[in-house]
């Protein structure tokens, strides 16, 4: 005889998801990272103070900058060996302890030694560039996958505050501090980012087991062997060096010059690097919440909005243009960033992420320079608007290149279906 099934009861509506914010494991390391963003923009910002008190000339303070990214690009790469071999939090507590360190002797050397304040800078540079790779693999290891978009969207909200906070921050103090305590409280930030952060896992490679070490150079390279492994990757770095060598570097260049000559104002400048800035944190707000289905050709999309900058540079459009351009460009960075920083996550193995990452801040922070030094000369000898309208070209058509690179539009290398 049929027996009539019993009812089943409804299914409970699942609670909504629960901010990220609110996972003390990962405040703790957004906390630290906030820290170490504050001290990084900080520094520039008190050291240019120190030139107008002439404690420092604009020559030292040159040379002191250059040191510094000097220091950074020598350590990001050991860096990530370092936070694939070792505990990452080990890595994030003894490199923010060495850009710590150098804020006291900065201080000391202030008004007395370049040559101190120099190979302080190149400390505070290292401990910057070898926290890097380490704060980018403690996500992974502490967030779950489904929520490393918000998790990334929050920490890329942190840095795009810092670079609004920290210069305006560190001016209402200048009001009652000398350039001496402003460093010392540089360092202080470079403490909290060393030991806000939880304890963070065991190293990945110990893991698998003891093995033979291999140098550091064996090491890096098996890291770059991880990286073009995934076509995606590749094409998104190579895209991403052409947005920063000729895009922002051109804008860079270009910017105060056009604001001064075209519009006679400052306000120009001002206002559009505050619009880029606002337009990056809408961008992380709107990533934290979206999820595109197509993620990888949404991001070079994002990214190649860049180009709108130097394209409102090119011709005498109103302000009001630049100023949108700049906030379009952006939103659009961040709309690139945090998928570009969680499918890394996803994607790349987890003993290999650090140094996979490493590659990412050597081009970021590695080309900018570069640029800015080829840049100038080029509009000398061709002129401001043919190399703006050739910079504006290439960040449209390289990320829409890159996009048509296979795995590309899920940055993946299968599609999210044939995953699951």
């Amino acid at each position: 005889m049929a027996t009539t099934p019993a009812p089943t009861a409804a299914k409970s509506p699942s609670p909504p998801p629960r901010s990220i914010l609110r996972d003390p494991v990962f405040l703790r390391l957004w906390a630290g990272t906030t820290a170490s963003g504050l001290a990084t923009w900080a520094l520039p910002f008190v050291l240019g103070l120190a030139v107008l008190h002439r404690d420092l000339s604009a020559a030292g303070l040159g040379l002191v900058l250059a040191a510094r990214t000097a220091g950074f690009l020598a350590a990001v790469a050991v860096g990530g060996v370092l936070a694939d071999r070792h505990a990452r939090r080990a890595v994030v507590l003894w490199s923010a302890l060495a850009a710590g360190a150098a804020a006291p002797l900065l201080a000391a050397g202030l008004g007395r030694s370049l040559v101190l304040m120099t190979a302080a800078a190149a400390l505070a540079g290292a401990g910057q560039g070898a926290c890097r790779p380490a704060f980018q693999a403690l996500v992974a290891e502490t967030v779950e996958p489904e929520r490393r978009q918000r998790a990334n969207a929050a920490m890329t909200l942190a840095v795009r505050a810092s670079t609004l906070a920290g210069p305006a921050l560190t001016a209402l103090l200048a009001a009652f501090l000398d350039v001496r305590t402003l460093l010392l409280g540089i360092g202080l930030l470079w403490l909290v980012a060393a030991f806000v952060p939880a304890p963070g896992a065991a190293a990945p490679a110990a893991a698998a087991g003891p093995a033979p070490r291999a140098g550091f150079r064996a090491e890096f390279l098996e890291g770059m062997r991880e990286a073009r492994r995934h076509p995606w990757f590749l094409a998104g770095l190579a895209a991403l060096a052409c947005v920063i060598s000729l895009g922002y570097s051109a804008t860079s260049v270009a910017l105060p010059l056009i604001s001064r000559d075209r519009y006679g104002t400052e306000w120009v400048l001002a206002s559009a690097m505050t619009a880029y800035t606002v337009g990056a944190l809408a961008g992380a707000l709107l990533m934290a919440r979206r999820r595109p289905r197509s993620q990888g050709w949404a991001a070079f999309a994002g990214l190649a909005a860049y180009g709108f900058a130097p394209l409102s540079l090119v011709l005498p459009v109103h302000p009001v243009v630049v100023v949108a351009a700049y906030a379009v460009a952006g939103t659009g960075i961040e709309l690139f960033n945090v998928p570009w920083f969680t499918a890394t996550q996803r994607e790349v193995a987890p003993d290999k992420l650090a140094r996979v990452s490493s590659l990412d801040f050597l081009v970021s922070y590695g080309l900018a320079p570069v640029g800015l030094a080829l840049i100038a000369p080029a509009v000398s000898a061709f002129g401001v608007t043919p190399v703006l309208t050739a910079c504006a070209a290439a960040c449209f058509l390289v990320p829409a290149a890159a996009a048509l690179v296979p795995s590309a539009r899920h940055f993946a290398r299968t599609a999210p279906a044939a995953r699951d």
